[in-house]
């Protein structure tokens, strides 16, 4: 195969998948938006709590890149801004995957294949610092759930909350622990092998990476209680800042694919802030706001930028 059958087999992939995830983002926001009526747009509270909203969306995707950066770096140095790009890119892949778990090999699939198990292990790493961060603020607003609206459900899912935090902070502090596992499972000895460069994250390193996490995650939960504001959902700070943490734990809980998730969004929303207002609505309204912020314009850039990906070597 020649060079310029290559160059055009590349953009050709790349245009064809960029179309595709496109067309089908273009599709779920004609479909959610029509489940939100356009009256609600006419009856918004200040400007300010949306301008405050769109600020804290370029905070935390500056955050999560820089999270992703420093990771990558331990693996080889990369700019920050092809790392910036290869996040956005994974956000495009994750859009039609399960609970988004087509966001890190999206990644891993923009930066090349030359590092690729390298890449994996540290992955791994910060997926573990994420979900770590999202069900410490999950266990704090399922305490504050029980005490408020005390269930046998809201115990049940405080107890198994517990034990998933418990086993996620061991498992991310302790890897020296697990990695020994891999090696005795055959199909898993490569992974062990690599693993051995997550030795080189220093317990600084770590500290940084969960810090950055926990942050990331007071931030979006900061910008859906200024989204809820800004449509005129009076929710309590601390109260709603629970609340808000325990609808991002039971979003990562609940199955779900990303392009489909506004309607279980919805559903979950109300049910939580039900609590504090009946305007539906306005709730609703807030959930797809979140949504499209942190999920769907960030997924069109990364859908542009995979038409530079390069799909065979040249």
């Amino acid at each position: 195969m020649t060079k310029n059958t290559k160059i055009w087999l590349n953009y050709s992939a790349g245009a064809i998948i960029s179309l595709f995830l496109l067309w089908n983002i273009y599709l779920q926001i004609t479909r959610q938006t029509d489940l939100i009526s356009s009256g609600v747009w006419k009856h918004t509270g200040p400007l300010g709590w949306f301008g405050l909203s769109i600020l804290l969306m370029f905070v935390n995707t500056s955050l999560e890149s820089y999270k992703w950066y420093v990771l990558t770096n331990s693996v080889e140095k990369i700019c920050y801004s092809r790392v910036l790009a290869s996040y956005l890119a994974g956000i495009s892949f994750s859009i039609i995957t399960p609970n988004r778990i087509g966001e890190y090999p999206g990644r891993i699939l923009y930066l090349g294949r030359s590092n690729t198990f390298r890449y994996i292990n540290v992955s791994i790493l910060g997926i573990m610092s994420q979900l770590s961060a999202v069900y410490l603020f999950g266990l704090f607003g399922l305490i504050y759930y029980n005490i408020a609206f005390p269930s046998l459900n809201g115990k049940a899912g405080l107890g198994a909350c517990l034990m998933a935090t418990i086993f996620l902070i061991v498992v991310y502090w302790k890897f020296e622990l697990w990695l020994p596992l891999l090696a005795k499972l055959k199909w898993l000895k490569r992974f062990a092998t690599y693993g051995q460069l997550l030795k080189r994250v220093t317990t600084k390193r770590q500290i940084l990476i969960l810090g950055v996490s926990l942050l990331r995650f007071i931030i979006f939960s900061a910008q859906y209680l200024s989204l809820l504001r800004w449509m005129n959902v009076p929710v309590p700070l601390f109260d709603g800042f629970c609340m808000a943490a325990l609808f991002f734990w039971i979003m990562a809980v609940i199955p779900g694919i990303a392009l489909t998730e506004l309607g279980i969004r919805g559903s979950v929303s109300i049910f939580i802030f039900k609590h504090f207002s009946l305007n539906i609505t306005g709730i609703l309204a807030a959930t797809a706001g979140i949504w499209l912020l942190n999920l769907i314009i960030p997924s069109v850039i990364g859908s542009i930028l995979i038409l530079r990906m390069r799909w065979l070597r040249l």
